[in-house]
Parts: C-alpha cells; structure tokens; sequence
C-alpha cells in the first residue's frame, strides 16, 4: 500500500494559530562566527520531504563552514512519543517539525526557544499573516512555519464514469465547489450506481485528523471557541447541522462501515485500493497517487454550505529552548524558510509555502502541477475566525473529546443534539471555561 511510506498522516491535519501578529522588534541574525557547530534535527517525512530536508542541511553546511546538522528521520507514530520523552529528560533535540495545532503546548511550556531576539529584521515580512501568526506564543516568536496544506478531494475517474456521472461535473474552481445539498445528491448517484463493495467516499477525519471535521463545522458558520479560546461556543444550530450532516455519511451507505475516527486504516488508502469515488485528501497524496493509482484521477474542491471552510494543515520548524546553539539554530531555521529552499521543498513535496512571495502564479507542483492551483484556492478559503480557535493552548485536551463524541455520533450510539451538548461540556471541561 502507498501508505506505507506516509506513516505522519494521522497528525498531518492540523490546522494555524490566531490572527494576531506580534511586534516587529527583531535584531539582526547571528554573526557567522556563531553559525559554528552542530545541530541535532529530529523529523518525520515522505521520501520526497526528507530528500528536501538532506538537500537544505547540504546547502546551510557549505554556507557555513564549521557548521553541521545531524538528521534524525523518524516515523510520524514515535516522533512525539520521543520528543516528549526526550524534553522531559532533559536531552531533546536542538530543532523538530512540529504540526500547528501542537505548536501551542510546546510553546506554553517553556520548551520551544524564542527566536524573535535572533531573527533578521524583514523575516516576519516574508511570511503570510496566517503563517506568521502561527508560531506567535505570547510576546515571543517561538518557530518559523515551514509549509501548508489543506484538505481538497482526490476523485476517480473510472469510478464516476462506472456510476454514470461525467468529469464535466465536477467542480473547476472554488466559487462552484458542490454545495451539501449537491454532495449529498452525487453520494446517492455514486452509492446507486457503483457495486455494493465500492462507496462515494471516505473522510480524512482519522486520529488527530479529527480536526478536519471542524472544516464542516465552519461550512455551516459554526464554531467551538469564542474570540476568548477558552469558552466553548458548539451548542448551536450550525454544530448540530455539522453532525447530522455527517453522520448521514454512514447511514446512508456513503462511506465503508470503517471510516469512523477511531479507524485504525486512513482514509486514503479506500481510495488507492478503488474501493471509494472520492477522497478528503491534502497535496501530499499527490506524489504517491501519480504513482501507484492504477486509475485516472484528478482533484476538486472541498463543499460548501452556508460558506466554504477549510483546515490549515502543515508544520513548523522550532528550536528548543535549552539547545546549545541558539544563534545557529535561527541561523538554520531562516536558512531552510529562505525562498529558494522553500520553493523546492514544496513543490518537491506537493505542498503550499507559507512564504507570500511563493504564493503566485509561478506556484507548482513536480509532480501534477496542473493541480497546484486547486489547492492554493481551498487554502484561500481559510478564514481567520476559524483557525483561531485551533490555536487555544488546550487543543490538545479539545481533540479527544471530538474524537469520542464525533465517533458516538458515527456509529449511531447517540444523535446530533447529544452529541453537541456533550461537546459543549466536554470543551468546557478541556479548556476550564
């Protein structure tokens, strides 16, 4: 299976940090004479991913003389079981990749070192206010964001065109993207017209991926925090809508009976192994897909209901705060979200830069670039409203509450108005509000 190598996937969902941008008082970056050492830099990645993060160290080490960076690839299931080990201990390494919706515990825990004394003066200006705004922490700037993504839908050709339905209705920009109702109604052409092994889709909602389910959330202009981050806000119309709406996925056949949270397989694979139409996905599938899908596919945009809404996945690069070298961890950390690094880890990787300048008509992928711009334009769908909820500091005691309610839900243990207010009580619990 293609997943074998995306072993990050569960975690790869997350979504950025407030609207809200720090100060400007940054001073110059270290001399070179301090960009002398060695660096210890633990990562997940895809093949393509780690290939850009070995070709960026090569790059930074002839650049500085007397500088190395040891890379250290790990699966995405141990990266943060040893990385929290390792702090605790007292012996982590000098940098990590870290998902957004983590960004926040580390960095209100004191173990993520502040770079913004180390940074050059225009960095912060290179970045999109929503990048930038998600490795804020307080007063300090505690990362530098290395790459986005977002959740589109990867559709088989063959399998639309077994069911009946022509490429010609599928969506070519996000002003036209399927609306619920629409989505529902294709469910029932493609659940009607395919074999009864095959199914319309799956959702990408496994693990810590439940954080995508939010995207449906904000369809319907619902939300689960106040302004504030801490009282919880998902006793409403637009929550309920949200889950009955998705829970209609199971009841009405629209999904493998397996497609729940707690799914131990990702939903990607369904769709590799043709046993779904169509599949929530991020650009990263895209390498692997052009690869091994034995079928035509392309891309389309996520639905919408009251308003389009998104995640805003990817990670950021940070230091820790007891590392040795600091100077020349910033030094790295701005060497590696230089433009040119940048460019050619994303477009590699089939991923979105959070650079402004990166984000033009010049952006594509290697592999498939004619869908480069289908994803950029569910990512511009992003909204600030929505993305601040994600960076509460107790997001990550939020997400097992949508977990096991989300799945209650699926498995058709509880209905639509249960399930909301156990959410509201449980987020009150997580975030003490």
């Amino acid at each position: 299976m293609p997943l074998t190598r995306r072993t990050f996937l569960a975690g790869s969902g997350a979504l950025a940090l407030p609207f809200l941008l720090a100060s400007c008082g940054f001073v110059q970056t270290a001399p070179a004479e301090k960009r002398q050492g060695t660096l210890t830099f633990t990562t997940w990645g895809t093949d393509a991913e780690l290939a850009g993060f070995r070709a960026a160290i090569a790059a930074f080490e002839a650049a500085n003389e007397g500088s190395t960076v040891e890379l250290n690839a790990v699966p995405y299931e141990q990266m943060f079981t040893n990385i929290d080990a390792q702090l605790q201990a007292g012996n982590p390494p000098d940098i990590f990749r870290v998902p957004y919706y983590t960004f926040g515990a580390y960095a209100g825990r004191g173990q993520l070192l502040d770079l913004k004394p180390l940074l050059s003066a225009d960095r912060q200006g290179q970045f999109t206010p929503q990048a930038w705004a998600a490795v804020q922490n307080g007063d300090g700037t505690f990362g530098l964001p290395h790459h986005t993504d977002t959740s589109a839908i990867l559709v088989n050709l063959d399998l639309f065109r077994q069911a009946g339905i022509d490429a010609s209705e599928i969506p070519t920009s996000p002003e036209n993207a399927w609306t619920w109702d629409q989505l529902d109604a294709l469910g029932g052409r493609l659940r009607a017209g395919l074999p009864a092994d095959r199914w319309p889709w799956a959702y990408n909602w496994q693990g810590n991926g439940v954080t995508r389910w939010l995207s449906l959330l904000f369809q319907s202009d619902g939300a689960f925090l106040e302004s504030d981050q801490k009282t919880p806000a998902i006793d409403s119309d637009a929550a309920r809508q949200a889950v009955e709406f998705s829970s209609s996925f199971f009841t009405k056949n629209y999904v493998p009976a397996n497609n729940t949270i707690a799914s131990s397989s990702y939903a990607a694979e369904s769709w590799f192994s043709q046993s779904v139409a169509m599949v929530w996905s991020g650009a990263f599938q895209i390498p692997d897909a052009d690869t091994t899908a034995d079928f035509e596919w392309t891309a389309t945009y996520a639905p919408r209901n009251v308003r389009a809404g998104s995640d805003f996945g990817g990670n950021a690069l940070v230091a820790t705060a007891n590392t040795q070298q600091p100077e020349l961890a910033a030094a790295f950390l701005e060497f590696v979200t230089d433009a040119a690094p940048m460019r050619d880890f994303c477009r590699a990787a089939s991923l979105l830069p959070t650079r402004g300048d990166l984000l033009n008509d010049q952006l594509e992928f290697a592999v498939r670039p004619e869908l480069a711009p289908v994803f950029a334009g569910q990512a511009s769908l992003v909204q600030p409203q929505d993305v601040a909820q994600v960076a509460s500091p107790s997001m990550s005691a939020i997400i097992p509450v949508l977990k096991e309610q989300l799945d209650l839900a699926f498995t058709g243990a509880q209905d639509a108005a249960t399930t909301v207010t156990n959410l509201q009580s449980g987020i009150g619990a997580a975030t003490g509000g």
